[in-house]
């Protein structure tokens, strides 16, 4: 083991910059579930010589890889490539392990989110009658003012498909029928088969609202 002067004249033991914590050896860690790699990280950046520093708490600029690794050492944090193809490429001063516990909340919370979305479905002929029609708009509407999405189609049964431009004008009467309640995700409708479909998402300002009832108890 090397030895260095020590200020009181003595010896002491030269740091081993083989042993680093155990902690920022397992920051190294940086692969996701599948096992691919996401970030490089600290020591793993290699092959540049500088590089553009971002973050909290640091001095915006273009640093050598060694400053850079320094500066985030000093603050116990990691360095890490956020943007490898940028010349130079751009690193930031920051919690990892944080960062990835972060990434992995919001991607369970969106998928959490995509599981709730429910489609009702909707289904007219090619000549259904008003009364008919009044009844299907009066549940599509409720189902918007819920949260749901509507799934809108007009079946085609046998050679009834010839008679296609009723189906565009049905579905064209209903979207204004909805236009308070809901808008169609993309216009025209799609014709997948015998049937042509249009999909409603709620407006944001049609959700439902107490009766008049409710209301004034609520005020009370």
């Amino acid at each position: 083991m090397a030895f260095t002067p020590h200020g009181n004249g003595g010896y002491r033991p030269k740091p081993n910059p083989a042993s680093r914590p155990q902690q920022r050896d397992q920051r190294n860690n940086n692969t996701n579930s599948n096992g691919k790699d996401q970030h490089r990280i600290n020591e793993q950046i290699r092959g540049v010589k500088e590089v553009r520093l971002v973050g909290d708490n640091v001095e915006m600029g273009i640093y050598s890889i060694q400053d850079a690794l320094r500066i985030a050492e000093e603050q116990e944090l990691d360095l890490v490539e956020i943007s490898p193809t940028a010349a130079p490429p751009v690193c930031k001063v920051m919690d990892y392990q944080k960062f990835c516990y972060q990434q992995r909340k919001k991607a369970k919370e969106a998928k959490a989110n995509a599981a709730k979305v429910v489609v009702k479905e909707i289904r007219f002929g090619p000549q259904t009658d008003d009364h008919d029609y009044e009844f299907k708009l009066r549940h599509a509407k409720e189902f918007l003012q819920e949260g749901s999405k509507v799934k809108a189609y007009v079946f085609f049964k046998g050679r009834a498909i010839l008679f296609k431009e009723q189906g565009e004008v049905l579905l064209a009467r209903f979207t204004q029928d909805l236009e308070e309640f809901g808008k169609p995700d993309s216009y025209p409708p799609v014709l997948e088969g015998k049937r042509m479909i249009l999909m409603f998402s709620p407006k944001a300002n049609s959700a439902k609202k107490p009766s008049k009832p409710e209301a004034a108890k609520s005020e009370e």
